[in-house]
């Protein structure tokens, strides 16, 4: 393989799995047991504001108990250790990159440790329980809050970004995703059309696989730090 001088990495739910972050769309993942009509759109947030604060407290509580795994520790190694232009496109809401050494991350999706104010529109750290009662730290607002996650219906965050690094990589990686979430599905086709080298790191075929010059099928804690050795060798 030719040395890449540009990388972006997208990873998805799979990458996060292995650390015990429950996942969204598996067969037992969250939206097999609540309908993401309540708590992932605004028209949920606005019928039940309560419903839905709960249920982000909860998974926000809930990165007290994992850690980032080796799949997470290669990616941040990549980072650190590579020569060119390198940037890491995540769908996860949680920190687990952040707290692997990730810097140059986007969260497409937003994260569980940030409240956004619809008062003021700023972005706050925000690591206990969110309340209705919650005063947002730059406006001092109550009744504002929400959690800073892009829910079904909202735009992805810094889209023009991403849509830059991507027409500009000799690289592209895709890691434990389902290939069918839009407009993350879709990158592939984008690095493609700009001449880059596509690869999918998957426990299994994603929806998209066909679409990748090279798939590679396994446990992202033991094909992602390999993959990244290659890269680095």
């Amino acid at each position: 393989m030719q040395r890449p001088t540009s990388i972006v990495v997208l990873t998805g739910a799979g990458i996060s799995a292995e650390s015990g972050v429950d996942t969204f769309r598996d067969k037992d993942g969250i939206w097999s047991k609540i309908d993401y009509r309540d708590v992932a759109t605004p028209e949920g947030f606005a019928r039940n504001p309560e419903l839905v604060d709960d249920f982000y407290n909860q998974r926000r509580a809930g990165l007290a108990d994992v850690a980032p795994n080796a799949a997470h520790v290669a990616l941040a190694r990549l980072e650190r250790q590579f020569r060119g232009k390198f940037l890491l496109v995540t769908q996860n809401i949680d920190d687990l990159h952040e707290r692997a050494g990730s810097q140059r991350l986007i969260h497409m999706h937003g994260e569980l440790t940030k409240a956004l104010c619809a008062h003021c529109r700023a972005r706050n750290t925000w690591h206990g329980d969110m309340l209705r009662t919650s005063r947002c730290p730059s406006c001092l607002e109550v009744r504002q809050l929400r959690p800073d996650v892009v829910w079904f219906g909202e735009m992805p965050y810094l889209m023009d970004e991403i849509d830059e690094a991507l027409a500009s990589c000799d690289l592209f990686v895709s890691i434990g995703t389902s290939g069918n979430v839009y407009p993350a599905a879709g990158f592939v086709e984008q690095a493609r059309h700009a001449g880059a080298r596509t690869v999918e790191l998957n426990l299994e075929p994603s929806e998209g696989y066909d679409l990748f010059e090279q798939a590679i099928n396994g446990r992202a804690t033991e094909i992602v730090p390999e993959f990244v050795e290659h890269i680095l060798a």
